[in-house]
């Protein structure tokens, strides 16, 4: 238990980190977005949901595997998920910021699809996760698109 906690206090940290140093700010409120952009509060609710399944996942592979494929990809996917918020929020590139969202999913569900036979909790721990940045992917393009 003592690691797991460790996995789930250092993703949800360093995500929270990385939020609060690349935040929206001024340039984000300028842009034109489109009709479904959810609630501001929204964001730090979900993620930090997702950053804590993320970790079970994360630390559940681990466990089993710790140089592994899945491990792999689930480091790898943790990457993309880190460096999405300083491309867009902070270095204002919506579109590169769209591919690593591409980049991200693919890591998903190439995770999901890794742990569906190996560890069928692991793999269903990241479904709303897949399902989020699908939507912050369509999100993400609209923004791209509009501005």
């Amino acid at each position: 238990m003592l690691q797991l906690s460790f996995v789930v206090v250092a993703v949800v940290g360093i995500g929270w980190l990385i939020g609060a140093t690349n935040l929206p700010g001024d340039w984000y409120a300028g842009l034109a977005k489109p009709g479904f952009v959810p609630p501001n509060w929204a964001f730090p609710v979900a993620w930090t949901i997702l950053y804590i399944l993320i970790a079970i996942a994360g630390w559940r592979t681990f466990r089993r595997e710790p140089s592994g494929q899945a491990m792999q990809v689930w480091v790898a996917q943790l990457a993309l998920n880190f460096i999405w918020s300083p491309m867009m929020f902070t270095m204002h590139q919506i579109g590169a910021a769209l591919v690593i969202l591409i980049g991200l999913f693919v890591a998903i569900v190439t995770y999901i699809s890794l742990e569906t036979s190996r560890d069928r909790l692991a793999a269903a721990l990241f479904v709303p996760y897949a399902a989020w940045v699908a939507f912050a992917g369509v999100l993400n393009a609209a923004i791209w698109r509009l501005n």
